[in-house]
C-alpha cells in the first residue's frame, strides 16, 4: 500500500518484523533506487508506529507499593 495505512493494525512484533526485513533489504543494495525510496518511506511509517506502541505500553506500566512489612498497598507510575 502506497499510503501505508495498513500500518496501523499491525502488531508491534509484526511491525518490527517488516521494519527489520526494510533494513535488510536497504543494507543489501539490491533494490532499485525508486523501491529503494518507497520501502524507506514504509520504514519510516513502521518505526513511528512501533514508538507509538512502545509509548503506550509504557504509560500503562505501573509499579506496586508495597508498606512496610511487605504487603501490596497499591500501585504508582513506574517512572515516579
Amino acid at each position: 500500500m502506497a499510503d501505508n495505512e495498513d500500518i496501523k493494525t499491525l502488531s508491534f512484533e509484526a511491525a518490527l518484523a517488516q521494519l527489520e526485513e526494510i533494513v535488510g533489504k536497504l543494507e543489501s543494495g539490491r533494490a532499485p533506487l525508486a523501491e529503494s525510496i518507497a520501502i524507506y518511506e514504509r520504514g519510516e511509517a513502521l518505526k513511528a508506529h512501533c514508538e507509538t506502541l512502545l509509548r503506550t505500553a509504557e504509560a500503562r506500566i505501573e509499579k506496586i507499593t508495597l508498606s512496610r512489612d511487605g504487603k501490596p498497598t497499591g500501585t504508582e507510575p513506574l517512572d515516579a
